[in-house]
């Protein structure tokens, strides 16, 4: 099939301008599209290899994103370590304490109902006392509001976040200390005290203050 060709190239110049060379040209015209199609044809074939290279790197970073969505899921297990605190009036530490105080206590009933109250535990430390009437100064845990705990000093305790993101309590020096998880000793004022998921902070003449974790 070669051969013919080199004459219809060759005489691809005078064809044109003859009338049979006119008659090529329909025959031009196909050698026209060929040879480019061709010559041409053979480099973009080596292209064609690279581009199938270009598809390999695809797959890596189609893959590459989930990595990132499970570096996300680690975070969000990580996120339950809020710690909440749930404040009420406590019927058993409320008899313990009645128990250990002098005739002063007997007038002290435990409240008929009072809704617990629940907080997040937010910021570097939570202040726990009664709002002061006189200044309006007003802690983070207000037990001033109804029913009004006496036992609780206008600052009496304050919970402190620790560095690992747990939290302590504190007592504030207050008239009738602070109890951890019904103990009969108050712990010692200005020291704190590491607390754990569940552990119970008893003020005042009733209330316990729930610490918990997620």
């Amino acid at each position: 099939s070669f051969p013919p060709a080199f004459p219809q190239e060759t005489g691809r110049p005078g064809g044109p301008q003859t009338g049979p060379g006119g008659g090529f040209g329909g025959g031009d015209d196909d050698w026209v599209i060929s040879p480019p199609s061709g010559g041409p044809g053979g480099q973009p074939g080596p292209p064609s290899p690279a581009g199938g290279g270009y598809g390999y790197p695809q797959p890596g970073p189609a893959q590459a994103p989930p990595s990132p969505g499970g570096g996300y899921g680690y975070g969000q297990q990580q996120q339950p370590l809020t710690w909440s605190a749930t404040i009420g009036p406590d019927r058993e530490y409320f008899m313990a304490m009645m128990q250990r105080s002098g005739p002063e206590a007997a007038g002290l009933n435990l409240p008929a109902y009072s809704p617990e109250q629940q907080r997040p535990l937010t910021g570097n430390q939570i202040t726990i006392g009664r709002r002061r009437h006189s200044t309006g100064e007003s802690p983070d845990i207000d037990l001033a509001v109804p029913p009004e705990d006496p036992g609780v000093s206008h600052q009496h305790a304050v919970l402190v976040q620790q560095p690992d993101g747990s939290w302590a309590v504190v007592d504030q020096n207050s008239t009738n200390g602070t109890t951890v998880n019904n103990s009969e000793e108050p712990i010692q004022p200005f020291v704190p005290v590491p607390l754990q998921d569940g552990d119970r902070v008893h003020v005042g003449a009733w209330t316990t203050i729930t610490i918990r974790r997620g």
